[in-house]
């Protein structure tokens, strides 16, 4: 019998240890990547045609700004719901089972979306069983990763992670608007199904089931598996689930409130639009969200991950305020605006996922991912059903309604920014050295 090879793994403590596999049956941690991203471009490309044709949306359906808000919520609302139960779970069964799971969500709700869709209820519905399958390929495709690489490997894996989904929701913006001018916008969202459906293909044939022995070794004594005081009482990894909370609301707003901000700016100016269209002007700005979201990550290990976050979120509460009082009156500098902001935002968005992730004990680092993407996307599901209700209590769409609407989000990240700094969250391993300890 011919001998095996051996494989890094993780034991309890985080230590590397040498895990057996039968030749021929495990990718090395690089290929395994590139297959995770793959599949994420895939199953994620559909995740923003909904806030990508709103304006049209509203039209059609003679949608609220609250309703509208709601229909774009409850994708995030379904997510922090779902998210500690799917994510936590990959603590104890493979994470690739999980991850199927999701894309078969997400496969099922874009296509009844295409045929059924047809209102407020029958939307807020099928955008929720979206979110469901938001949460189990998001963070379940990070788990995947975290569970097989080194640590000091961590942060630039999550990045490139992040990297995958962001350019594909990037895209998402452009090919729906492409689509819905095309054929429709039930046709585009079949296509969504569809390519979900190939990520479930690439998963099943080509990434390997996970041996036991590659994941930390549940505690034989003490808290079970969704008691969450242990991942509460955390205190570093909490301070970058707070800041994430706020950032997540920020981002989620922007995602999906920015074509129609454009959209009402080039209306009332009667300029802009026509080379940069309010969905090319999203697509761009997450592009250029991903990147910064990669320099950012770079920028955590080179100079302190905490001096970068606080940069960060003092950069976005200032835009925040801003853009509703300046952006209205031009739509060449609403545009501009809106991407300043967009690459601020998304700047520390790689390091605070892998801040937690870097910090969490390892037998309970799904867990740990769990409650930090659940109060991102509590975050995030109160970000975009917030600037809804407050365009309505400020009479609708107006210079005034948005100064208020935007400006409110840089009030709560100024608050996140004192929590995260009273917490004193810890620098991970290969984070600059001579990073400032805090005092």
């Amino acid at each position: 019998m011919p001998p095996r090879s051996p494989r890094a793994g993780l034991d309890g403590p985080g230590r590397l240890i040498a895990v057996p596999r039968s030749p021929g049956t495990a990718l090395s941690p690089n290929a395994l990547v590139a297959l995770v991203c793959a599949a994420q471009v895939c199953v994620q490309i559909g995740a923003f045609f909904w806030p990508a044709l709103l304006p049209d949306m509203m039209a059609r359906w003679s949608l609220s700004n609250t309703e509208a808000g709601w229909i774009t919520a409850s994708f995030y609302g379904a997510y922090m719901l779902a998210v500690p139960v799917l994510v936590t779970l990959t603590d104890r069964i493979d994470p690739k089972r999980v991850y199927l799971f999701g894309v078969g969500c997400t496969v099922l709700a874009h296509g009844l979306f295409a045929g059924l869709a047809d209102g407020f209820w029958s939307a807020l519905l099928l955008r929720a069983l979206a979110g469901i399958g938001w949460a189990g390929t998001y963070m379940t495709g990070l788990k995947l990763l975290a569970d097989r690489v080194h640590p000091r490997q961590m942060s630039r894996a999550v990045t490139g992670h992040v990297a995958s989904i962001g350019v594909s929701g990037a895209a998402s913006y452009t090919v729906a608007a492409l689509l819905d001018g095309l054929a429709g916008w039930r046709l585009a969202f079949a296509l969504a199904a569809g390519s979900a459906a190939a990520a479930w293909v690439i998963v099943v044939l080509m990434v390997p089931a996970a041996d036991r022995a590659e994941r930390p070794a549940p505690h034989s004594s003490g808290p079970g598996l969704f008691d969450f005081r242990p991942v509460l009482a955390n205190r570093s990894a909490m301070a970058y689930g707070v800041a994430y909370a706020v950032h997540t609301l920020e981002m989620n707003a922007l995602r999906g409130w920015g074509v129609a901000f454009l959209g009402y700016v080039a209306a009332t100016t009667g300029s802009g639009g026509a080379v940069l269209s309010p969905p090319v002007v999203l697509t761009l700005l997450s592009l250029l969200g991903t990147a910064a979201s990669v320099v950012g990550n770079e920028a955590s290990i080179r100079i302190g991950r905490r001096r970068l976050i606080t940069c960060a979120m003092l950069g976005s509460a200032l835009l925040a305020s801003l853009i509703g009082y300046l952006g209205t009156g031009s739509y060449a500098v609403a545009t501009g605006l809106l991407l300043l902001w967009g690459m601020v935002t998304w700047l520390d968005s790689s390091s605070l996922t892998a801040g937690a992730a870097g910090t969490a004990d390892p037998a309970r680092r799904g867990a740990t991912l769990a409650v930090h993407s659940s109060l991102g996307y509590g975050g995030g599901f109160l970000g975009p059903l917030m600037v809804g209700l407050l365009l309505d209590a400020a009479g609708g769409m107006s210079p005034f309604g948005w100064s208020i609407a935007f400006g409110s989000i840089g009030v709560l990240m100024l608050a996140a920014l004192v929590a995260f700094r009273v917490m004193r969250p810890r620098e991970l391993e290969g984070d600059a050295q001579n990073a400032p300890p805090e005092r």
